[in-house]
């Protein structure tokens, strides 16, 4: 009986011309090969299984063939060549560095090199999986890889080049291998197939190469299995079933169902597909993949890179062409969450199907969100909104000061008087269209302004309107006379008979003058008021503090220590309400000042000990200390 070879040994390529997929780096070897232009180490990186390895070996085996060809190949009928074939050629080493990678398998190595052919022109040593290797085992091949012999040269392959020393890397020519494509993967299947006399069709090979992944080594031990599986004849359906992959007809039926919100024909064809034995993580992933073939297909210039079966691709631009844009793309953002958060979900199925659910009014979702057949983006805000308020009127009167009538006026109404109306009204009916004359209001409220009102001026009435809500009602500013004036009674009068119940109208108050005595009394009311309500600490603080008024509007605060600011800076808010609404001045504010014994002590206390900080604080309150005899403590001091 014959021994058994498997595809990826028996049809590995003995030559450059049979590398799959890797011309760009075969055409350079060999055309460094028939210009002598060799380097003495090379460095060939990339994913599994797409030729880094039986490259070195090609490349070892032509350099010391006695009978090149003039296209750089080997002859493959020299004792050189023949010798490599069979595994006996003392020209080639082969080092496994994922099992041989201390130190002293490269001293080990790097003594071997010394040695010069015995026969051929070149000693290779190649390198396998060079990123195992130890730092301490790179370094002691650094000088070597440096400065070889002019005989040996070296061959490094690795899948992972990020985890090679800059200094290993700098001292090699470097070719990256890229993964190979789906249609060189089927050519070679397809040789294979004819060669071994397997009947299989396209498509099953398009899947083999598909799910390998561009690793050509993967899609020949598949082809292996599944000829065995299937007894020499490989298609379609025996393809799906043993590589455990779901047919792209239930993600038709899928998607078709969840355009139709067919909901429970949506969960029903998961429990089927469920039952047949493929798991949630693998349906996600798949119908992902299977949404953004779709999404691919939307736009002419990208089909290339539509990844289906041959024969299929048709129907996916069909679809394509019946689904929007915007549900893809949504979908694909659910799908790529859920199967981010599959891992960690306990009901694995509800979670599929709760996925199922968000995809099945999805589309109802976006129906929703569309305004004028785009659509509707939500606005991404990087700070806070504010609190949007009723509008609020002002109006500035300049008011003369001659007659009895207008007394009144002059001491409450001068100054600024706001106004706010109740409802949304048009002020102007025949600008009812302007959205500039339209004011929208809460109920109306009383909104005290306190500061300070300016001079009255005698002069004729000339009122500065806000252009913003400037009223359509003009108001009479004629003072030609005292008499018409008193006829219509004051302006706040006529402002109430004009506009009824619509306004709430208050006026400004002078504000009160800020001076020591009067600040120190108010002082003291809040203080003994903060004890009232047991806050105790705080009211203490504010008993304790000095006060000294800078000006007007700003008073100062002396306190003894950090501890005591800090206890009426609780209170901030609140005494600067009280004093503000106590004085009808906004405007007041206070700063604090340390007092300068505490400024002194501060370093002093910070360089005491816990006994010397214990007697300090007993000094200040005795009662500590009669607490702790009374008690009979034992202080750890430390």
């Amino acid at each position: 009986m014959e021994k058994f070879v498997v595809s990826a040994r028996k049809y590995r390529p003995q030559n450059f011309n049979t590398v799959v997929g890797q011309s760009h780096i075969t055409t350079t070897l060999k055309n460094a090969i028939k210009h002598n232009q060799l380097a003495h180490a090379f460095l060939f990186c990339g994913p599994r299984g797409v030729g880094k390895t039986t490259c070195a070996r090609i490349l070892a085996k032509t350099i010391n063939c006695l009978h090149q060809t003039p296209e750089g190949e080997a002859c493959n009928v020299c004792s050189s060549c023949v010798s490599f074939d069979a595994g006996s050629s003392m020209n080639i080493h082969e080092l496994d560095a994922a099992s041989n990678n201390s130190i002293e398998d490269i001293r080990s190595l790097v003594e071997q090199v010394r040695f010069a052919p015995q026969a051929g022109k070149y000693k290779v040593y190649i390198v396998d999986e060079v990123h195992m290797l130890s730092n301490s085992a790179f370094n002691a091949f650094l000088k070597t890889l440096e400065e070889p012999p002019s005989y040996a040269i070296f061959i490094l392959a690795t899948t992972e080049k990020h985890k090679i020393l800059p200094t290993i890397l700098s001292r090699c020519q470097i070719f990256d291998f890229k993964r190979i494509t789906t249609n060189d993967t089927v050519e070679h299947l397809q040789e294979i197939v004819d060669k071994e006399g397997i009947v299989a069709d396209k498509a099953s090979l398009q899947v083999i190469a598909q799910k390998s992944e561009g690793c050509m080594r993967d899609s020949l031990s598949i082809l292996d299995k599944i000829v065995s599986f299937t007894n020499g004849e490989v298609n379609y359906q025996n393809t799906l079933e043993h590589l455990n992959i779901l047919d792209h007809d239930y993600y038709f039926k899928l998607l078709e169902s969840l355009l139709a919100q067919d909901m429970a024909g949506a969960i029903l064809l998961y429990d089927e597909i469920n039952r047949k034995g493929f798991e949630g993580d693998m349906v996600l992933n798949g119908f992902a993949e299977f949404i953004r073939n779709i999404l691919v297909c939307k736009d002419a210039r990208a089909i290339k890179l539509l990844d289906v079966v041959e024969g299929m691709q048709e129907k996916y631009k069909t679809v394509a062409a019946s689904v929007s844009a915007g549900y893809l793309v949504s979908a694909l953002n659910i799908l790529n969450e859920a199967e981010v958060n599959f891992k960690m979900a306990r009901n694995k199925r509800l979670h599929v199907e709760l996925v199922i659910i968000k995809l099945n009014f999805l589309q109802q979702a976006i129906e929703l969100t569309m305004q004028e057949g785009s659509l509707v983006k939500k606005k991404r805000v990087d700070g806070p909104i504010a609190i949007k308020y009723a509008p609020i009127k002002q109006v500035q009167f300049k008011v003369p000061n001659t007659t009895a009538s207008m007394g009144n006026v002059s001491n409450s109404g001068a100054g600024k008087v706001y106004i706010e109306e109740k409802k949304e009204q048009s002020i102007s009916p025949s600008n009812q269209s302007s959205p500039v004359n339209k004011v929208t209001a809460h109920a109306a409220t009383v909104i005290p302004i306190t500061h300070r009102t300016p001079n009255v001026v005698q002069e004729p009435i000339q009122p500065i309107v806000n252009p913003i809500a400037r009223p359509s009602v003009p108001i009479s500013t004629t003072s030609s006379t005292a008499t018409s004036v008193a006829t219509r009674g004051t302006l706040l009068d006529t402002l109430r008979n004009k506009y009824g119940d619509k306004y709430t109208i208050q006026p400004v108050i002078d504000p009160i003058s800020l001076t020591i005595e009067t600040l120190q009394t108010n002082w003291d009311v809040f203080a003994n008021k903060l004890k009232e309500e047991n806050k105790i600490s705080q009211g203490n603080a504010f008993a304790q503090a000095s006060l000294e008024v800078v000006d007007e509007n700003i008073f100062k605060i002396q306190v003894d220590s950090a501890l005591q600011q800090k206890f009426i800076e609780q209170e901030k808010m609140n005494l600067s309400e009280y004093l503000q609404k106590l004085y009808h001045n906004n405007l007041i504010a206070f700063v604090f000042e340390m007092s300068e014994g505490e400024r002194d002590t501060t370093p002093t206390i910070q360089q005491l000990n816990s006994k010397q900080r214990f007697e300090r604080i007993a000094e200040k309150y005795p009662l500590i200390r009669e607490l702790r005899d009374n008690l009979r403590l034992d202080l750890d001091y430390y």
